[in-house]
């Protein structure tokens, strides 16, 4: 079992910046992949960006050049450094990790407003 708390979220002006982590606990060593996603009202949840343990990263389109994934060396930390923030950034992002068996664990997420 994984647990994941996502912290960073909140208010920010368009062109602004803001940081999330995520920090996984439980059978931390399982844990193959970490990620994040975003879900809009309306709309579906959408990958963002993930990073594997090894530190291969992939990026949607969307935000790319603009969103920075990282972790730490023992992958129990994952941020999402988001710059040039837009108002359609806007969504609630989840964190989600991966294990070697291919099961996934979500966070609870957390809310991102980018809005003047």
């Amino acid at each position: 079992q994984v647990q994941l708390v996502e912290f960073g979220g909140g208010l920010v002006q368009p062109g602004g910046s803001l940081r999330l982590s995520c920090t996984a606990s439980g059978s931390i060593s399982s844990i193959t992949a970490m990620g994040w996603y975003r879900q809009a009202p309306g709309k579906q949840r959408e990958l963002v960006a993930d990073i594997t343990r090894s530190g291969s990263t992939n990026y949607a389109d969307s935000i790319k050049g603009r969103f920075t994934i990282s972790r730490d060396n023992a992958m129990n930390t994952v941020y999402l450094q988001m710059s040039s923030l837009k108002p359609e950034d806007t969504a609630v992002y989840y964190c989600r990790a991966v294990t070697y068996s291919r099961v996934g664990y979500w966070g609870q997420g957390t809310q991102v407003t980018v809005s003047s």
